[in-house]
């Protein structure tokens, strides 16, 4: 009987080929793109899925309050709350703090007898654990021992990857006790080597420095006991006993904290210490995560409901094509019933004939969607893949979508088909009286429905469109436009080098002006600090973003002056400018009337030279912070080039930054030069 189904199936289909045609390519594309949405939502859903006893593992963060309301997110701790958490507190069956290597990323390995040193440069992954860190993560040894691969200062542990590539063709067992130098001073020795994390992970680290050596070499910024300053290189996961509560978790943070950090008198600022999940770290954006990509879980919920209304666009387009075309095979119905076909019997064989288009439907999406994926392959994570044999949960989503929409699509026009009269139709009255009337409202709501739903993705993509088109246009407050910049070497001991650098850079003839700042204007790296104003009935303390600059800044990005003067050149902070939101902040009316007042900073007093307008410092979706210009350019690495506007086929600044290359090799002859475009049209 089935075989009898699919042969007049096939024949049916193969007499009406350009129908069945139309319906195959509707189904596929709506399939094809429900099979994108769920490579991508099923992607960032997996992260970290594979650990056991996930729900008990979080991270420790921080949360900032100042007085005047801002609120402030950091993924890190104090770098000596690790070992106090772990040796002060109970409830907790693991900790395991570890921080970021700060390096450059140069990675030696020493000469042998015949060869020579192999540098390895702009390394990552690379950070200072201790043996918790494996506790808590699934790592499948190779070689060594977890207990004591980072007991001592100066060992290091290796994954597979990292193995094969300073080590290749050696086996792992023999790799061990071999050199490796971070930054050619930290020199370590290999003593253990572990796999790959093959999951979906956020923990994407592939070299692990023992911890304890972070102390010894002072690697910490002068931050190994100091309780007052957090950063986010400094992490701190923990795994609680089956028994313990968040909550008291989180008391017996604060209490610990407050016993060790002694704070100033006139701080203000509240300081919290929560426990994340280990499931909210790959879709939380306030705290981040090791510097990965994130997700955003309302946008992928709202892409499966993308996804699922491209498939009921698909649905139904298929129901209205064949109910329209139902009078074709009127005459077929009605022989059919007539030599003793049942309803049943019907509509078994339309849903057959559905099922086989839905199935070439969805071989053909599975052809169509790498096709997809490469087409935006710019716009997707690099890590999702469209694997039938390494997935098999692909499988299992295809079966069911074919099953759902060959039973959505098929299954009101098997009914329609299967409910005329043989009398009826033999004599071609078919649709004689009420027949027609009675289902022609259903197919004028389908038809309906799918305009609409066409419009809101119409209206949908317009929106977007122009929101794009805004977000790429607007005025940021600053210049963005034909500039590029790059850091100085952190590590250069030579305070000389940084303004020799800058000199070599203002030489070049594509270059219009140069300018020394921490950071530009705006950008993911942000530093901060406590600023106190008197005003003689109280004190007003807030919590201000810091821009170290020397004199070309503010001319450079073209930052509107509302009132005052420019800073001047100094290594030292003299002066301040701070912005108009600073200024109301202060309880300034007017930009002028900030002009000469002094602000407590550190516990010295800077007079206030200038206002600058407001200008964004970090992502549109951020409000505008109180922000200070400082006339300090000890701190600052940055360097800013202003280039002259390129010629037709973009020549001049090609040359132009060839010769930045050159006067960068001239100072750090072993540095790689790297540079970025704040942005350009």
């Amino acid at each position: 009987m089935f075989k009898n189904y699919l042969v007049v199936a096939l024949r049916t289909l193969w007499k009406h080929r350009v129908f069945t045609a139309i319906n195959i390519a509707g189904l596929s594309i709506g399939i094809s793109a429900s099979l994108v949405i769920y490579l991508l939502v099923q992607y960032d859903f997996s992260f970290d899925k594979f650990h056991k006893d996930g729900d008990r593992i979080y991270r420790i963060v921080s949360k900032f309050s100042s007085p005047d309301g801002e609120v402030y997110h950091n993924s890190g701790v104090p770098v000596p709350m690790g070992k106090a958490v772990a040796n002060e507190m109970t409830g907790l069956e693991v900790v395991a703090p570890f921080y970021s290597w700060e390096g450059s990323g140069k990675v030696t390995l020493p000469s042998g007898r015949d060869a020579k040193p192999t540098t390895y440069k702009n390394q990552e992954g690379v950070i200072y654990a201790d043996a918790g860190y494996f506790k808590l993560l699934p790592y499948e040894w190779i070689a060594g021992f977890p207990a004591t691969a980072l007991q001592q200062p100066y060992q290091v542990v290796l994954t597979t990857s990292n193995a094969a590539l300073y080590f290749p063709g050696i086996k792992p067992a023999d790799i061990i006790g071999r050199e490796i130098y971070f930054d050619d001073t930290v020199r370590t020795s290999v003593t253990g080597i572990v796999k790959d994390l093959t999951e979906n992970t956020d923990f994407t680290f592939k070299t692990f420095i023992a911890l304890s050596t972070l102390e010894k070499e002072n690697l910490s910024n002068g931050n190994a006991q100091n309780w007052g300053n957090t950063t986010s290189s400094s992490q701190l996961l923990v795994k609680l006993a089956a028994s313990t509560r968040v909550a008291k978790v989180e008391k017996d943070i604060r209490t610990l904290y407050n016993k060790y950090n002694k704070r100033d008198e006139d701080d203000n600022t509240k300081t919290a210490h929560l426990l994340q999940p280990l499931q909210d770290i790959h879709f939380n954006t306030d705290y981040g995560n090791f510097d990965q990509r994130t997700a955003h879980k309302p946008t992928l919920y709202g892409l499966l409901a993308i996804g699922a209304f491209l498939l009921l666009l698909g649905a139904i387009n298929f129901i209205n094509l064949a109910t329209a075309q139902a009078s074709q095979r009127a005459k077929e119905i009605g022989i059919r019933k007539t030599l003793g076909g049942q309803k049943i019997q019907l509509v078994l064989q339309f849903l057959s004939e559905t099922f086989l288009v839905t199935l070439l439907a969805t071989a053909l999406s599975v052809i169509i969607t790498p096709l997809l994926l490469k087409v935006f392959a710019d716009f997707i994570p690099k890590g999702l893949q469209f694997s039938l044999i390494s997935h098999p949960g692909i499988l299992l989503f295809l079966l069911l979508l074919l099953v759902i929409v060959s039973l959505l699509a098929g299954f009101y026009p098997a009914l329609v088909l299967s409910g005329y009269k043989p009398v009826l139709v033999l004599k071609n009255q078919a649709y004689a009286h009420t027949g027609q009337t009675r289902n022609a409202w259903l197919r004028k709501s389908l038809t309906v429905s799918q305009f609409v739903i066409a419009q809101v993705f119409i209206i949908a993509t317009v929106l977007v469109s122009k929101q794009i088109h805004y977000a790429i246009n607007m005025d940021m407050g600053f210049r963005k436009d034909a500039i590029v910049y790059f850091q100085a070497n952190f590590y250069d001991t030579v305070r000389t080098n940084k303004q020799v650098l800058m000199n070599k850079v203002a030489a070049i003839p594509g270059v219009a002006m140069v300018s020394l700042a921490n950071n530009p204007p705006s950008g993911n790296s942000v530093w901060s600090s406590t600023f106190t104003y008197k005003d003689g009935k109280k004190d007003i303390q807030t919590d201000v973003q810091i821009k170290h600059a020397d004199t070309n800044y503010i001319q450079l990005y073209q930052l509107k002056l509302l009132a005052g003067r420019n800073i001047t050149q100094s290594d030292t902070a003299t002066q301040l400018i701070i912005n108009e939101t600073f200024a109301h902040t202060l309880g300034f009316k007017q930009p002028q009337d900030a002009i000469g007042k002094y602000i407590e900073w550190s516990k010295k007093q800077f007079p206030v030279i200038g206002v600058v307008a407001d200008f964004h410092q970090r992502s549109l979706h951020e409000s505008i912070k109180p922000l200070a210009i400082v006339n300090a350019t000890n701190r600052a690495l940055t360097i800013n080039v202003l280039l002259h506007p390129k010629n037709n086929a973009g020549s001049d600044w090609s040359a132009s930054i060839k010769a930045m290359e050159n006067a960068w090799k001239s100072i750090y002859p072993e540095e790689e030069f790297q540079y970025k475009f704040l942005m350009s049209k």
